[in-house]
């Protein structure tokens, strides 16, 4: 469906669809009408597109779906998250773990690079201090 972004009507009720809403549906940005009745769709309707703005009809005889537009709200213990309130996974908390250990000596390489070559390349040590002192002046 997702190279379908320009359809305007969907209409899939009574066609014995189960699970939540594939994630491809809120992505058809130009969907002027939307019925998925009579199915077993169940899960939160996403919160980030145009699903709202449906018809509550559209969504009847999903008993297991929640959200806007329609009157059952989960609780908050049954209610399935479109994120995970913050908990970082063990593979993600590596990942971010790494990233900024290595910025440190990325920042330190990067540099003394920067000043040994301005220290052991008089061209580029005049260009550089010619180009800070143009530029204070144009801002003075």
């Amino acid at each position: 469906m997702g190279s379908i972004t320009s359809m305007e009507s969907l209409d899939l009720s009574a066609n014995h669809l189960s699970g939540e809403i594939p994630l491809s549906i809120p992505y058809l940005t130009f969907l002027g009408f939307l019925n998925l009745s009579y199915n077993s769709l169940s899960g939160k309707i996403p919160t980030i597109t145009q699903l709202q703005s449906f018809n509550e009809s559209g969504y009847n005889g999903n008993l297991d779906m929640c959200g806007p537009p329609l009157r059952k709200k989960y609780t908050k213990d049954e209610a399935p998250s479109d994120h995970n309130d913050g908990e970082v996974d063990d593979g993600e908390k590596y990942w971010i773990e790494w990233f900024y250990v290595s910025m440190a000596p990325g920042f330190v390489v990067g540099f003394c690079g920067f000043y040994v070559i301005l220290v052991f390349k008089r061209s580029w040590r005049i260009a550089l201090f010619r180009f800070i002192k143009d530029y204070t002046y144009k801002l003075f």
